[in-house]
């Protein structure tokens, strides 16, 4: 049976991925550090599907921890390794950007070196789409140049791209990059905007809607998230250009716009929210839009569940969760 290292298990996408991987027959490692960047509790609670399976395997550790992370990849033969663990937020970074450094940075050597230690198979990692900028051209392409980024958290992502470009060419570990767009659904993170809203509206308190409401993001569900990841885990890439090494986004392929978005959170729990409109912030974009053709080539599968049905499923899990 596989061995497959999951870093940020106890997160979002870490929790569903180490739960299709262990429907798969996989053995997972998980790690993730229990910050308290959100709900430490509902961090615990994903943990918890596991619990008694013996196919699952949580460490709480560190990736900064140099020595911790020598000593994990010593104990275990991983075939392949899922970087999920970051410090992950825009707007986060603005204030706090020694925590971007040490986990994003710090924290993605140690795993590329615990890779070349190894001879890991296959690396895939997580970046984002944060790393366009500004880019006016869309929808946005893995082909575009993105050295001009708005905020330390896009700059560190854009760094581990490099940096796995750098391991991939020097020691031949296939590593394949995920630019992830605006993820959403149960169990989904009280950080993002459609989680606050829904919590706001509920308390029948404002919402801040950032660009007057003029954004539009492409919005992708968890469930699409998975399968992809799970297809791609699969698929190392072959060597290209001296290296390899390979980036797809994973995206609807599909804006929706800001307001949209609010009326369907809206409709889904049955309740008008209070606007406070204000400008864009610092280190945010006003559009993202996917490019999924290499996806869709490389391993037949697109993300495409419709907005409206994503959010229904995530409003259904939060009204069960926090008896809402």
């Amino acid at each position: 049976m596989n061995q497959v290292l999951v870093t940020g298990a106890a997160g979002f996408i870490g929790a569903h991925l180490s739960k299709a991987l262990l429907a798969e027959g996989y053995q997972v490692v998980g790690i993730d550090n229990l910050n308290d960047y959100y709900d430490v509790q509902l961090k615990h609670d994903r943990l918890a599907w596991f619990d008694g399976n013996a196919n699952f395997t949580f460490i709480q550790c560190n990736l900064a921890d140099k020595e911790t992370m020598e000593k994990l990849f010593a104990e275990y033969a991983f075939e392949a390794v899922v970087n999920l663990a970051a410090q992950a937020g825009v707007r986060y970074s603005i204030d706090h950007p020694h925590a971007y450094a040490e986990s994003n940075l710090v924290g993605f050597l140690n795993v590329l070196e615990g890779c070349r230690a190894q001879n890991v198979k296959h690396l895939v990692y997580a970046s984002s789409s944060s790393v366009y900028g500004e880019n006016k051209k869309i929808p946005f392409s893995v082909e575009d140049r993105v050295d001009n980024p708005i905020s330390l958290y896009a700059a560190t992502k854009k760094s581990n791209e490099l940096m796995a470009h750098a391991y991939a060419h020097l020691y031949g570990i296939p590593t394949t990059g995920l630019r992830f767009f605006t993820v959403y659904g149960p169990w989904g993170r009280p950080d993002m905007a459609y989680f606050k809203f829904a919590k706001a509206i509920t308390a029948g308190q404002a919402i801040d809607v950032y660009n007057y409401g003029d954004m539009k993001r492409d919005f992708t569900y968890i469930d699409d998230v998975v399968e992809a990841l799970t297809r791609l885990i699969k698929k190392p890439p072959q060597a290209k250009e001296a290296a390899p090494y390979q980036l797809y986004n994973i995206g609807n392929h599909s804006p929706e716009t800001l307001m949209d978005f609010i009326a369907a959170i809206e409709d889904a729990l049955g309740k008008k929210a209070i606007k406070n409109m204000l400008p864009i912030q610092a280190g945010d974009v006003p559009s993202t839009y996917a490019d999924v053709g290499p996806l869709m080539a490389d391993v037949g599968f697109k993300p495409s569940t419709p907005m409206r049905e994503g959010v229904n499923k995530f409003v259904q899990w939060y009204r069960s969760y926090y008896g809402a």
